[in-house]
Formats: C-alpha cells, sequence, structure tokens
C-alpha cells in the first residue's frame, strides 16, 4: 500500500492492537458514561423527593398566607374597637382631671389657710 496522506502504512497486527485499543477504550468511556448517569440517576430521584417536599411545603405556606389574609381584616375591626376604647378612656380622664383641678386648688387653699391658722396660733 502507498501512503497517500504521508502516514507510514501500519500492518495487519498493529491494526488490530490499533483497533482493540481503541474497542477498550471505547469500553472504558462507555463505563464510565454509564457510572456518570446512574449517579444522575440517583440525584434525579432526590431531586424529585425534594421538589414533592418543596411542593407540600409551598401548599402549607400558602394555608399559612389564606389564614393570614383571612385574620387581617379582624384583627384590623379590633385595634378600631381598642382605639375607640382608648379614646373613651382619655375623655374620661380628661373629665376627672377637670372636676379634680378645682378641688386641688380648693385643697391647696384650705391648707394654706390651715398652716397660717397653726402657725398663728402656735399649733
Amino acid at each position: 500500500m502507498s501512503d497517500k496522506a504521508g502516514r507510514p502504512v501500519r500492518t495487519g497486527p498493529e491494526r488490530i492492537r490499533k483497533l482493540a485499543q481503541a474497542a477498550l477504550n471505547a469500553d472504558v468511556t462507555v463505563e464510565q458514561v454509564d457510572t456518570i448517569l446512574e449517579s444522575l440517576s440517583v440525584t434525579l430521584e432526590d431531586l424529585s423527593r425534594s421538589t414533592e417536599i418543596l411542593d407540600v411545603t409551598l401548599e402549607r405556606f400558602n394555608g399559612t398566607i389564606n389564614q393570614i389574609n383571612e385574620l387581617a381584616p379582624r384583627l384590623i375591626a379590633v385595634v378600631d374597637r381598642m382605639e375607640g376604647i382608648v379614646s373613651r378612656v382619655e375623655r374620661i380622664v380628661g373629665v376627672g382631671e377637670s372636676v379634680i383641678m378645682p378641688l386641688a386648688a380648693t385643697e391647696q387653699v384650705i391648707r394654706g389657710a390651715l398652716d397660717r391658722v397653726r402657725r398663728t396660733t402656735g399649733l
């Protein structure tokens, strides 16, 4: 055989060895790919389980958010009632302060008069 591409001509046994080596290399590569695919299969199964758990968690989270949404108007109503109570208490305290101010002033006047009487009588 003549060399048309500038390569040396291989003999039959050399060609068989090269083909056998190529077949062994291909077999090793196939085994490596098989191992990777098996690992990937396990990983995908784990991912599938994790995704299912995540779905359940998200459903529970969605339910919680819905409960909060349902609870919010009731909480707002409670806050409104509490604000009403606080404003009534503030009015009651204001009225109480208005009633007590003249009494406190009267008490101070009486105490002052009693102190003067005590000082003048020596009690």
